[in-house]
């Protein structure tokens, strides 16, 4: 029986000590069981060590004298069980004692939802009780296998931090790349070069996925055409034109980049399939361009759907070992601004700022009356959040060709 092994159990004084009172409580004996529990708490009290269950049957019989014979019968049948079982090993004691201390206090919450609904119950301080009286105990079950904080691992895993390295000299020399279990937070206002930036650190001439890395990118905004020939232009540096000029060493550029690349119009999709994809193609890396409409509305309030999804994202990135790059809008309060900030991430106030490890937000030069805005391609990649190695914080100048869609210091 599950109860006499448990009080064989707590023969052993170092086990009972650490379970002793309100984690072990009688409730979960039954009648008979309770009566031997007594009395082994009497002998834990007064010897103060552990016992055998020949010692706590004579306890039992000798502060029970006045039984009657059939129940001399009956314990001495249980203490003969009692003297058969093996203690429980202390894992799966504290395991059995956890479920079963779990059911007591559920069935006492349970007994007291009965007097509310039936109205013999009006204060809620019986409720409080149970809850002041348990909850330092109620554990879960649960055990924990620490994470390995030694010199070794904690040194390995700041080599790999920046695994990815950004092809934007200035940028990699001052955050150096990204890695497994990143969320890159990348704002900008429109048509200042988002998918321009990512197709470019991705594409291009040293970027992510000549090194190796297995790339994503899931687009709900711009056609998966446009953002593919954004990819083309980079990878080749080569405009469109140039492309149908030269289709032989296009080709020839774009055919390494082409297969770690993988474009998928995502429109209508949200957080949940994105994990979904992740989970089943195991990228390195996943573009959402716009992560903002993949946040399932759940709320009247944009700044908390917003934050779900961002912790969605961070969560997904750290599970399935990849790194994120969350492409956003900047609000209006950013237009013409060359240095913006994280307030100006549009609708999740601090949100996506929140779980960010690195928040790049883009600028350009505000036009000037009678400036070509296309004549405008210098581009300023404002570091506004940085938790990576090195954690510098600044601007970095650099060029947008946006006929070849690549960033250039």
């Amino acid at each position: 029986m599950q109860e006499l092994a448990l009080i064989r159990t707590l023969l052993d004084k170092e086990f009972y000590n650490n379970h002793k009172g309100i984690r072990c409580p009688d409730k979960i004996f039954s009648k008979d069981a309770r009566k031997i529990k007594h009395t082994l708490d009497y002998a834990m009290d007064t010897y103060g060590k552990s016992i055998t269950p020949t010692e706590l049957e004579a306890l039992f019989f000798v502060n029970n004298t006045s039984m009657t014979t059939a129940n001399k019968q009956v314990f001495s049948e249980l203490f003969q069980k009692v003297a058969r079982e093996k203690p429980l090993s202390t894992e799966i004691a504290d395991d059995v004692l956890s479920k079963l201390f779990q059911q007591v206090v559920g069935e006492e919450i349970a007994n007291l939802g009965f007097d509310y609904v039936n109205g013999s119950q009006s204060s809620l301080e019986p409720l409080r009780n149970i809850l002041s009286n348990y909850q330092d105990d109620f554990l879960p079950n649960l055990k924990v296998e620490w994470d390995d904080t030694s010199i070794d691992t904690l040194l390995k895993a700041n080599d790999i931090q920046s695994q990815w390295k950004w092809n934007i000299p200035t940028l990699r020399r001052k955050t150096e790349g990204i890695s497994a279990g990143h969320l890159v937070v990348v704002g900008a206002r429109p048509n200042t070069g988002k998918t321009s930036f990512h197709a470019s650190t991705i594409a291009a001439p040293d970027g992510f996925a000549s090194q190796g890395a297995k790339c994503i990118i899931l687009c709900n905004e711009e056609s998966y055409e446009r953002v593919g020939a954004r990819y083309l232009s980079a990878a080749t540096s080569m405009s469109m034109d140039e492309v149908k000029t030269n289709m032989a060493v296009a080709a020839l550029r774009y055919d390494p980049i082409d297969k770690n690349v993988f474009i998928k119009d995502s429109t209508g999709k949200d957080m949940t399939w994105v994990e979904a994809v992740v989970k089943a193609y195991e990228p390195d890396i996943v573009v959402l361009d716009m992560g903002d409409k993949f946040a399932a509305k759940t709320s009247d309030k944009s700044d908390i759907y917003l934050k779900e999804a961002a912790i969605h994202a961070r969560n997904i990135s750290k599970e399935h070992k990849c790194a994120i790059i969350w492409m956003s809008q900047l609000s209006a309060a950013a237009e013409g601004l060359v240095h913006p900030d994280q307030s100006m991430l549009e609708g999740s106030r601090t949100g996506k700022a929140a779980e960010a490890d690195l928040m790049i937000l883009i600028s350009k030069n505000k036009v000037v009356e009678g400036q070509d805005e296309d004549e405008t391609n210098q581009r300023h990649l404002c570091i506004a959040k940085n938790k990576l190695k090195g954690g510098w914080h600044g601007t970095i100048h650099c060029e947008l060709d946006g006929d070849r869609s690549q960033y250039l210091a």
